[in-house]
């Protein structure tokens, strides 16, 4: 049986992630007490579900919260293949959301809280259950496409006892990827940026790739953090992890570290099955397969 406990901030898509769920055949139930888990698994278990998608979320009361790890800690030693999917998105962006929508926060339909408070509230109450995600999905910046676009791929396909891992890369002024778990800086390295014919191109394009390769260091940085993921992927898979982002990050985004993201992923690829390739200032993504692109 594959369980999927889909969490996060309101606003941040998890509607959008369960109804995605839910097209692709899961059996999907939204705002499920924290408490009852245990017995809809064992409801659903001895009939004909084998994959389940439920929320767990803020509107459940304080105590079941608290519970929730225990619960989850039991789920995890049994047969069961359960993931926790963490929603997210920047507080600015859910204050946008919110005003545009004109819907209220679930924390102040019975409550004097402002929009602001609420959404920082919140944040705290999930505090035990982002903590405890096996995959953290930041949708600040994506459409609802894209997002179901990530559920599809990451979640519903995702396949018991298999790792699956991540290449992003990322600009350092916009912050670094909450879903990030290893974060390399290559802000040291000779920036394309300062030539005035490479500033618009990106780091896939082959007069950025030139200049890159003439320098030594780039070509030390790729392969000492190669070597290094190579070395420790193993056992990040031997702890049971069912995520890994590796994200490289430069100034913008834009040049330097795409084209270190798109060397390691792709030298990955050829030993790892379904690396998935993240340019999140690009605004792209895709998959390679054991073999390269």
């Amino acid at each position: 049986m594959q369980l999927v406990i889909i969490s996060g901030r309101s606003g941040s898509g998890k509607s959008v992630a369960l109804q995605a769920l839910e097209d692709l055949g899961f059996y999907a139930i939204d705002n499920l007490p924290a408490t009852l888990l245990g017995a809809l698994v064992d409801e659903l278990e001895n009939g004909h579900s084998r994959r389940i998608a439920v929320s767990v979320d803020a509107r459940n009361l304080p105590e079941a919260l608290e519970r929730f790890p225990a619960q989850l800690a039991s789920l995890k030693q049994s047969p069961i293949d359960c993931q926790v999917v963490y929603l997210t998105s920047d507080a600015r962006i859910l204050l946008e959301r919110y005003s545009h929508t004109r819907r209220r926060h679930p924390l102040t339909r019975d409550s004097d809280m402002t929009l602001a408070e609420a959404i920082e509230s919140e944040q705290k109450a999930l505090s035990g259950i982002r903590d405890l995600a096996d995959l953290v999905i930041d949708s600040s910046r994506l459409s609802v496409h894209e997002l179901r676009s990530r559920i599809a791929e990451q979640v519903a396909d995702h396949r018991s006892g298999q790792l699956s891992l991540t290449v992003e890369s990322f600009g350092f002024k916009r912050g670094v990827p909450p879903d990030a778990d290893i974060v390399f800086d290559a802000r040291c390295l000779p920036n394309p940026y300062w030539e005035p014919s490479l500033r618009d191109a990106n780091g896939c394009d082959p007069s950025v790739i030139d200049f890159l390769e003439r320098y030594q260091d780039v070509a030390d940085m790729k392969r000492d953090i190669l070597a290094w993921v190579r070395t420790w992927l193993p056992r990040y898979q031997q702890s049971q992890r069912s995520y890994l982002t590796v994200a490289v990050g430069c100034t913008g985004g834009q040049h330097r570290s795409v084209y270190l993201a798109e060397g390691i992923a792709s030298a990955l690829a050829d030993q790892h099955p379904r690396v998935r390739l993240r340019h999140r200032e690009l605004g792209q993504q895709r998959r390679l397969d054991s073999g390269g692109l």
